[in-house]
């Protein structure tokens, strides 16, 4: 898959999660938690590639694209700050819902400056098989990208080179410790009749 096609799937599927939040009623706070949760997670992994992967290849390849790719690594800056916010509230908090809004209003003005604008420009100026070379690499760095926003890590090479692996191995060790603490209180709640 090239690049860019890897990127739209992406925007997909970041879209489709925020139409099924929108869809959830005012009392489905856990099915919002777990669809804020996935969002977080989408989004926190599609960013690192984008930083660590397509920016500096756009840079080097579109001519005239460095304050496209300035603004996009702005534009990514105030997500993570969003979903750091949102990772930690709870989504009966009055504004959990209006904080979800404001992300997606930023990721879908983002996402349609990339697909109408930047992309077009990066197909023009990359060949064929730049593009399914670097998809390549971005679908194996999707593997190892972090799964939590890291607002105050480099968002650009080679910080990000450093930071992004190391944030990754971490948000995955907090993962594994919230799935364990969470299935010890699933037995402890049965075992002694509590929820």
């Amino acid at each position: 898959m090239d690049a860019i096609t890897l990127l739209k799937n992406d925007h997909k599927t970041v879209k489709r999660l925020f139409r099924e939040f929108n869809q959830m009623g005012d009392r489905a706070t856990a099915s919002k938690r777990q669809a804020v949760d996935k969002i977080i997670e989408e989004l926190s992994a599609h960013s690192a590639i984008e930083e660590q992967l397509f920016y500096p290849f756009v840079r080097e390849t579109v001519k005239g694209a460095e304050q496209d790719v300035l603004e996009s690594l702005e534009e990514h800056h105030v997500v993570k700050w969003t979903l750091s916010e949102l990772q930690g509230m709870d989504p009966t908090n009055e504004r959990f819902d209006a904080k979800v809004k404001v992300l997606e209003e930023s990721v879908l003005h983002h996402v349609k400056e990339e697909e109408e604008e930047l992309f077009p420009r990066v197909r023009e100026a990359a060949g064929r098989k730049e593009l399914q070379e670097l998809g390549a690499s971005m679908e194996q760095a999707k593997t190892m990208a972090p799964t939590r926003p890291h607002p105050r890590s480099p968002d650009t090479p080679p910080g990000n080179l450093v930071s992004g692996p190391a944030a990754a191995v971490a948000d995955r060790a907090w993962e594994r410790g919230k799935d364990a603490w969470e299935d010890a209180r699933g037995k402890l709640s049965t075992r002694f009749g509590r929820d």
